[in-house]
């Protein structure tokens, strides 16, 4: 792994949570970012099926050097390229693309492959994801991670879909090397409403969670 590469690696564990954005507009990106950075979260991914996704990496990116920007839903080799040359810093998909990994390496960005049962995380894995994304996680719950690397304990799990604050510590426990939060954290109802106080409350203790885990272990 070339040294950027892995720089971006450790500060995507260090920090412990992804935040996923996904909404139906571009328009709350920039208040919502600095909400969450605000509350302590270091790593944002803003999916490519929210529209002006890329026109706001490409904005927001270059004012944070405190934020690593991902981009998600990727699903082509042209789709990574152009989230790649926006400023994301990582690259996320939901399914198992070979080709994303191959261009995200190439500009020494982890990428994140998609992966339910044990063949295609191990699949993932092989072809060089950084980390593998269980999706839906929470079809699985903590207990699927724990068996899986027990025996496979390379993989570097990052389980989303359903995890929140009241289970972020017992998917850590299991072995999840970092967590993919959306709905929970990034609730549209709240964000339609302007309730972005409410965000940042659950935003801090879910960051406090993932502290407190960590430290216990």
């Amino acid at each position: 792994m070339d040294d950027h590469r892995q720089k971006i690696d450790e500060q995507l564990v260090a920090g412990g949570v992804v935040a996923i954005v996904r909404l139906d507009s571009a328009s709350a990106l920039a208040e919502l970012t600095e909400t969450l950075r605000q509350s302590g979260i270091t790593a944002i991914e803003f999916t490519l099926t929210t529209p002006g996704a890329l026109e706001m990496l490409k904005a927001l990116a270059p004012r944070y050097d405190d934020v690593l920007f991902g981009a998600g839903t990727v699903l082509s080799a042209d789709m990574a390229q152009q989230a790649l040359a926006a400023g994301a810093r990582f690259i996320v998909s939901p399914v198992l693309k070979r080709e994303l990994v191959e261009v995200g390496h190439l500009h020494h960005a982890p990428v994140v492959l998609g992966g339910f049962t044990p063949t295609e995380l191990w699949q993932a894995w092989e072809w060089g994801a950084d980390f593998v994304k269980l999706f839906p996680a929470s079809s699985a719950g903590p207990e699927y991670i724990q068996a899986v690397r027990a025996p496979l304990p390379q993989l570097r799990l990052m389980p989303t879909g359903g995890v929140s604050v009241e289970n972020a510590a017992a998917y850590l426990k299991a072995g999840a090397a970092c967590l993919g939060v959306g709905g929970r954290l990034v609730d549209r109802k709240l964000i339609a409403a302007g309730r972005l106080d409410e965000i940042a409350a659950y935003a801090r203790r879910l960051v406090a969670a993932v502290r407190e885990a960590r430290l216990a272990s």
